[in-house]
Formats: structure tokens, C-alpha cells, sequence
């Protein structure tokens, strides 16, 4: 998923590693994940299947965005072409996976992110195509947004990463179709080393779902993602 995920995140440039923007002049992370880019293909934003849990914390974090402090991600269902290069049939039809379902059937999210805090948060809602026992959500379909999330956290620290371990403690069933909060932190950067972490809660953040740790290994500059 993270390969997917690394080819938008490009334009990410270095990240924390690299040199920052001088002040009020908004880097590359700032000005991919603006207001400006909005638009009718956002995923991110909220359509009929999102439930008023979902709305509610989507229109929070938007007027946090308004000061600055946190930042909104758009999310497209984009083909990935390799700069035009298919070395395989299949992937002139490949798409971010998380994005693969109609609206309201699959994963139903939405990231921001605080660069002064690295932190990054995920409002999740599953859909009921991602059942598994009756009535809750699968656990890989958590697994996966926990991995995205965390994975995102690493890449706009650092830049395009490999999930090398992830760790995840499942603590109580999600109800299939709830909202939950996501909340994604860096702790620790040693060389090309990412140590990021998580925990899953509910909407009104009182229950604690699954808990998560994991290392990302960024990427060497010109190293093949295959």
C-alpha cells in the first residue's frame, strides 16, 4: 500500500531530514496538502455514506486548519503509470487501494497532519465490505489504515519509506461502520530509521480499540521501490 501511497508523497521533497522552507514561505509538504487543493475528486471529503461522527470531526480539524497548526491531506483514487513505464499489463488499471471501493463500501477516511507536533490523525469509518466477525470490523482492514496512517507520519518526517515492522495489539472489536480516530506520532528518527506509533480509539476518544508501534526505513535517494 505504502508504494501507492510514496508516489504522491514525492513531492514531499526531503522532510525533516532535508533542509526546511524559510519562514512564510510554505514548503513542499504545506503547499501539497493546502486548501487550494480541494476539489470534486478528493476523496477525503465527506460524501452521503459518512456518518455524523465522521462530519463532525472532519468540520473540527478543518477550522483547526484555518491558524495553521494542522494541515489537511487530500486523497485521490489515482492510476499509478510509472511515469508512463508498465512493466506489467496490470498496472495501467492500478489504483491507491484504500480507494478501490465505491463510496460508502470500503475505507471512508480522511488524514491531517501537525508538522510542529509530528503528528498525524485519521478519521476511519469502515463500510460493510469490511466485515469480518458479524457486526465488526476486519481486522486487516484496520491493520491497513493503521499501516497508512503510520505510514504517512514517516513519510512527511523524512520522505518515501518501506514499513519494515508493525506491530499492533488488539484490544476491543471496532463496530463495523463506526467512526474512529486514528492518532499517529513520530517518536524517533536514528539515521534512516522511523519509529512511529498509534493508538485507535472512538469517536469520542473514551474507548481505546488497538494500540500499534512500527519502523520505517526511508528509502536511499534513486533506490527502486521494486
Amino acid at each position: 500500500m505504502l508504494r501507492s501511497c510514496a508516489a504522491r508523497l514525492r513531492t514531499l521533497g526531503a522532510g525533516r531530514g532535508g533542509a526546511r522552507p524559510p519562514a512564510g514561505n510554505p514548503g513542499p509538504a504545506q503547499r501539497w496538502f493546502s486548501s487550494e487543493k480541494l476539489s470534486a475528486n478528493d476523496r477525503s471529503l465527506p460524501n452521503p455514506s459518512w456518518n455524523k461522527d465522521l462530519r463532525l470531526l472532519f468540520e473540527q480539524f478543518m477550522k483547526k486548519c484555518e491558524d495553521g497548526s494542522w494541515t489537511h491531506m487530500p486523497s485521490y483514487s489515482y492510476k499509478n503509470t510509472l511515469n508512463g513505464k508498465l512493466p506489467n499489463k496490470h498496472l495501467s488499471q492500478a489504483q491507491l487501494f484504500t480507494r478501490s471501493y465505491e463510496e460508502g463500501l470500503g475505507f471512508e477516511y480522511v488524514m491531517f497532519y501537525n508538522d510542529a507536533e509530528n503528528r498525524t490523525i485519521c478519521f476511519f469509518q469502515g463500510g460493510p465490505y469490511l466485515q469480518g466477525a458479524p457486526g465488526f470490523l476486519h481486522g486487516g482492514a484496520i491493520s491497513t489504515m493503521i499501516d497508512a496512517t503510520l505510514g504517512t507520519s514517516a513519510m512527511i518526517a523524512v520522505g518515501i519509506v518501506m514499513t519494515a515492522n508493525l506491530n499492533i495489539t488488539f484490544k476491543r472489536p471496532i463496530p463495523l461502520g463506526s467512526a474512529v480516530v486514528i492518532n499517529s506520532q513520530v517518536d524517533k528518527i536514528e539515521g534512516r530509521k522511523v519509529f512511529v506509533s498509534c493508538n485507535v480509539r472512538s469517536a469520542d476518544e473514551k474507548t481505546v480499540y488497538t494500540e500499534a508501534t512500527s519502523l520505517f526505513i526511508k528509502l536511499e535517494p534513486g533506490k527502486s521501490l521494486t
